[in-house]
């Protein structure tokens, strides 16, 4: 779907977040917390029944919540208090596989600021243009060999005291799965290919269905609408999208 210009009149007005940005952060790092807990902990998966299947795609959407939660955060829209903000894009980031939230912060910044061009920290070069080539590109980017120390001296830990098969799927394969997610629906599906040379943000969104847009990588889909927009949580992208499509009919 080819984007529309929006006017200021036609944007989503900007709302007081009222503790609603931090209610939402909370709730998805909870669930997260919870559900790693009992799957670690008390849970017996059965591989000939779908639980652990379904439990897995569940913990990896929640993981997906962690990084889109941080994400929210570098954009200051979590907390109006820019120390609790930080400070909850921080711990959201750093249980995301151990991400630093402030180097990433610059990083994400720089991507909105010059999306699609050579200082797009997100953008291939020009060459590694196939999902897989801009995948590496883009891991080479942003992990750091501080995530992967992390990552290894956790597991050891956590082996300790759980089944190692249950920390293998339930805590590195759904952070596996959320990073492909992310990198799917927030990078590769909305900036690969050529864009029009009226569309200022040089990105594109999906099809309005809201309930998939929310499953596949919370509103984030709806990326356009994002660039544009940016001072919206994740959870008022819907409205945005609408709004647009309104415009475009």
């Amino acid at each position: 779907m080819t984007p529309v210009l929006i006017s200021q009149a036609h944007r989503v007005k900007p709302a007081p977040l009222a503790g609603k940005g931090v209610l939402i952060a909370a709730l998805i790092m909870s669930c997260w917390v919870l559900l790693l807990g009992f799957l670690l902990g008390n849970y017996l998966p059965d591989w000939h029944s779908p639980a652990p299947y379904l439990f897995v795609l569940l913990q990896t959407h929640l993981y997906t919540g962690l990084f889109i939660t941080a994400h929210d955060a570098m954009h200051g829209v979590v907390s109006k208090n820019r120390k609790l903000n930080n400070a909850i894009g921080t711990v959201a980031a750093l249980l995301f596989a151990f991400n630093s939230f402030h180097n990433q912060l610059p990083k994400h910044h720089a991507h909105h600021n010059h999306v699609g061009t050579a200082d797009d920290p997100d953008f291939h070069d020009g060459q590694h243009t196939s999902f897989v080539l801009w995948l590496l590109r883009f891991a080479w980017n942003y992990v750091k060999w501080w995530q992967v120390l992390g990552m290894a001296i956790t597991y050891n830990i956590l082996k300790l005291y759980f089944p190692v098969e249950n920390v293998i799927v339930f805590w590195m394969i759904p952070a596996i799965l959320a990073t492909l997610q992310l990198f799917f629906f927030g990078t590769y599906l909305p900036h690969r290919g050529e864009h029009e040379t009226t569309n200022i943000h040089r990105s594109r969104s999906q099809f309005r269905h809201h309930a998939w847009a929310f499953i596949s990588c919370y509103f984030f889909g709806y990326h356009y609408e994002h660039h544009d927009q940016p001072y919206l949580p994740w959870w008022r992208l819907w409205q945005a999208k609408a709004m647009s499509e309104l415009v475009s009919e």
